[in-house]
């Protein structure tokens, strides 16, 4: 049976799958997130707790890491441990990336969510090369920045302004984890999946 792309959202549950699995679940949310992992730990998407749980009953994928100690799905007869990091049981091919989307959370997740300009904690993106004089909306042009530098800043180039940036923009990785790294915020349990496949 061909691997179908699991929903963030949970919404694509095949209650056929594991009889119970969805009725039955309980000490843990069911909506929590769960790394999913291809066979090759290569990361492949966020699925939803009670999607992870229906893939485990399957037998469709193992957990590689616990949520926390003593957190569990449990049924009558069975108690599963509620799992942060999963792995698929067999290899999925992935189509290849072209691109990463451009989002203002992506940019923001990019730099740490600090300013470009000053460090300091950054709430907004700015176009480098301001769209008014020809910038562009894309990855080399955009930047994490604070709202005292965005309005500071307005439509001038930096170097206008003495501004300098200590790091070029540039897209992220166009591997699963880069893309991963930009669409959800990452749990710090993830770290080691997402740093091996950036």
């Amino acid at each position: 049976m061909p691997y179908r792309q699991p929903d963030p959202s949970g919404a694509d549950l095949d209650p056929g799958e594991a009889p119970g699995a969805a009725s039955h679940l309980g000490a843990v949310p069911t909506g929590s997130r769960v790394l999913l992992l291809n066979a090759s730990f290569e990361p492949l998407a966020v699925v939803t707790a009670k999607r992870a749980i229906v893939l485990m009953l399957s037998g469709k994928a193992e957990c590689v890491q616990a949520a926390l100690e003593g957190a569990a799905f449990r049924s009558e007869n069975l108690s599963i441990p509620a799992p942060s990091v999963m792995r698929l049981s067999r290899y999925v091919r992935v189509p290849y990336r072209r691109a990463v989307p451009m989002t203002r959370a992506g940019v923001l997740r990019r730099d740490g969510r600090r300013c470009a300009y000053c460090g300091k904690r950054a709430d907004t993106i700015d176009h480098v090369v301001p769209r008014s004089r020809g910038g562009t909306h894309t990855w080399e042009n955009c930047v994490a920045a604070c709202r005292a530098c965005n309005s500071r800043k307005a439509d001038r180039l930096i170097e206008e302004l003495g501004w300098t940036l200590e790091v070029a923009p540039a897209p992220p990785s166009r591997s699963a984890g880069g893309v991963l790294v930009l669409a959800v915020e990452p749990l710090p349990a993830w770290e080691p999946w997402l740093s091996a496949a950036a």
